[in-house]
Formats: structure tokens, sequence, C-alpha cells
């Protein structure tokens, strides 16, 4: 109760920021998939300007995560008062810095969009592809046995 009468009060002005968000737009290219996507400074410029206008900052906590990434997205009133996303956990496919790199700008992006409201563009997730584990893609699934009567 006593965290929704905080929210209450910042309420009014993250709406006001809210209905200035913008879309993302598809800054990233994905030369693998020959396709675009929305970067993480696609998805900070769409929203970082109504935060700020609005009287909030907008800060991502990293948690410590040996297989993977965890962010939770903040928005911190100029009262004090902050909202926060959910912690959003990423596996990565390697613990190798590159592997864990990428899953850290997923998760930043996808938590970010997600505490904000914002929906992702139609191909935003296609970059995807680079912490997704295909390998279980390729084995066969198990043939069905025919049974006779």
């Amino acid at each position: 109760m006593e965290e929704q009468k905080k929210i209450s009060a910042i309420a009014k002005d993250f709406v006001e920021a809210q209905k200035e968000f913008e879309k993302t737009g598809l800054e990233g290219e994905n030369p693998h998939f020959r396709s675009q996507y929305a970067d993480l400074a696609a998805c900070v410029n769409a929203i970082k300007p109504a935060l700020n206008k609005h009287g909030f900052s907008l800060v991502q906590k990293t948690y410590e995560c040996e297989i993977g990434a965890k962010v939770e997205t903040l928005f911190i009133h100029e009262s004090g008062e902050q909202i926060s996303g959910a912690i959003l956990f990423i596996p990565a496919e390697a613990k190798t810095p590159q592997k864990l790199g990428s899953a850290l700008t997923y998760a930043r992006r996808y938590s970010l969009l997600t505490a904000a409201g914002v929906p992702p563009e139609p191909m935003l997730d296609d970059d995807a592809e680079a912490v997704t584990d295909h390998s279980k893609d390729k084995q066969k699934a198990p043939q069905a046995k025919k049974f006779t009567a």
C-alpha cells in the first residue's frame, strides 16, 4: 500500500512523459539475417527526452550473474521517488565477453521498453539471434512409432 502511495505522487508526471514517448525506429542492422532492429541507443532516445522533461532520470542497474545478464530499469523522479521495473534475466549462449555483452544489451533494451510501456517495433528482436541457442533446433524431433493391432 505504501509503495502505491509513493507512485501515486509521481504518477501524473510519468503519464505525461509516457504520452511523449516516441517510436524506437530501426537503427541497428543484423547482417547475418539482412534485417534491421531497434538498437539500445534508439530505445533510449525514444524515451529519455520525455522522461527528463517531466522530472525523471533513467537508471539501469545490473546484477551479478555468471550465466547471462540481469537488469532492472528505474525511473527516478526529481522528488526522490522512483518507479522500478522488475529484474529481467536474459541467458547468454556462452560465458564469453561477447555473448555476455550481447545478453546485457538485449536485457537493457527489453527492460527499458517493458518498464516504459513502449511496444517494440515489429522487427525489434531480430538480433536476438546473438543470444539464442539454436543447437536444439538442429536436432531431429523423435519419430512417432507406428503401432499395429
